[in-house]
């Protein structure tokens, strides 16, 4: 599989520092109640009990903190998509899998707690560098679904790989995008099979 980027995060300290964790634990739990917008970080440093000056030991802004919980929660979808496609060695099947598994899981995840939620919308919109490095990880998976079809003789090989892979990805896109997430959600049960259907036909050698 081609390697992809990792989510990069502005955290400061030691990589495997315990605190960290439980910074991004409890700021977690502080936004699901209270709202990524009107929290501030000395909102989290006196729910968590730590001091202000010691949370910017480990994270240098409140948009660091949302960036690392953001990145959480894009490596769930990630999982959750390798390993619908791991069931399955067949590269149409594939495609399926990813239009299905990436949506369902995405809107699992983005739309099942409002205020965290508001984490997701703000890193779209400001495409922060957790989000930046998800599209480009999906979008390498769907690279790799092309390329296995392409030597199985499933899809056609004509036009460039990338410029394949960008289009079906514009495809995707709604349903991966947060914020165009939520304005999807009608057509949500039945615009996966849709749209990968139509994909694969376009696909055919």
């Amino acid at each position: 599989m081609t390697k992809s980027s990792t989510y990069p995060v502005s955290a400061r300290g030691p990589a495997d520092h315990e605190v960290r964790d439980q910074i991004v634990v409890a700021a977690t739990e502080h936004f699901s109640h209270y709202g990524y917008e009107k929290t501030t970080v000395s909102d989290l440093a006196k729910a968590i009990g730590f001091s202000k000056a010691y949370i910017y030991k480990f994270f240098e802004s409140k948009q660091a903190i949302g960036e690392m919980i953001c990145a959480n929660c894009l490596r769930k979808i990630e999982t959750e998509v390798g390993a619908a496609l791991a069931e399955t060695d067949l590269p149409p099947e594939k495609l399926r899998r990813l239009f299905k598994a990436t949506t369902e899981a995405s809107l699992r995840l983005f739309l099942q707690d409002p205020k965290l939620y508001e984490i997701a919308a703000s890193a779209a919109m400001e495409r922060w560098q957790s989000v930046l490095a998800y599209e480009e990880r999906i979008q390498t998976l769907l690279r790799d679904v092309l390329q296995a079809g392409r030597q199985t003789g499933d899809f056609e090989r004509k036009t460039p790989l990338d410029e394949t892979a960008m289009a079906i990805y514009l495809v995707l896109r709604p349903y991966v995008h947060p914020v165009l997430l939520k304005n999807s959600a009608d057509h949500i049960e039945e615009a996966p099979a849709r749209l990968s259907n139509l994909v694969l036909r376009s696909l055919s050698p």
